[in-house]
């Protein structure tokens, strides 16, 4: 089901449309010329609107065939995108994924579909809880984040990280934390926009570094 709980009421939808082109495209104008070309590539408040209102996000429901499908999808096209490692997810993941991620109550997945395009996936966000000792409270790990190339530039990953922000606040999360490599500019641009920022305690002790091991 669509969820867009977050624009209460159509006229309301309309205005902050209208005002958010109104920025971007202000943004355009103000664009350095020896820069990249645009990101954003809609015409009108009108056309931003329609983009918009055609896709429709909820949360995933593991249990869904449809669901399931449109997940392993998109998480077998991320990684095997240069950000995501450049190769397929192996038949093990891709079998055994759906009853590992049902069996995991903490674990929790977002999807976006295109209807004018009869129901394309075309964005995911995977989400994992953790828990806070400081806090002794939850937080919220996003660790998967992908938007299929057709639709990037239309604010698809800003919208479901709002929707990931509100099931985190459902959950009593202190807050939202994710990883993202160095060299993805683009992404770091925007989550910074949307409020996240460098992990660090004691500014003096610089910011955090993510590590792993493999076992």
């Amino acid at each position: 089901p669509s969820d867009l709980s977050f624009c209460p009421s159509a006229a309301l939808q309309k205005r902050l449309y209208s005002s958010l082109y109104a920025h971007f495209y202000a943004l355009q104008l103000n664009k350095n010329p020896a820069s990249s070309g645009h990101i954003y590539s809609w015409k009108s408040p009108k056309e931003f609107h329609r983009m918009s209102t055609n896709l429709r996000i909820c949360q995933a429901d593991y249990a869904d065939p449809q669901h399931i499908g449109a997940l392993i999808g998109l998480l077998d096209g991320y990684a095997r995108d240069p950000m995501g490692g450049g190769e397929a997810l192996s038949d093990f993941a891709r079998d055994k994924l759906p009853a590992a991620l049902k069996a995991r109550p903490f674990m929790f997945s977002v999807l976006v579909f295109d209807d004018t395009q009869n129901g394309l996936p075309v964005g995911l966000i995977n989400c994992v809880e953790g828990f806070s000792t400081f806090a002794c409270q939850p937080l919220v790990n996003v660790h998967d984040v992908v938007v299929v190339a057709s639709h990037r530039g239309q604010h698809v990953a800003e919208r479901m990280l709002a929707k990931v922000e509100a099931l985190a606040r459902e959950r009593g999360a202190c807050k939202l934390t994710l990883e993202v490599l160095a060299g993805n500019a683009s992404a770091q641009t925007l989550y910074r926009r949307v409020g996240f920022d460098n992990y660090q305690l004691d500014p003096t002790m610089g910011h955090a570094q993510f590590m792993q091991k493999w076992l």
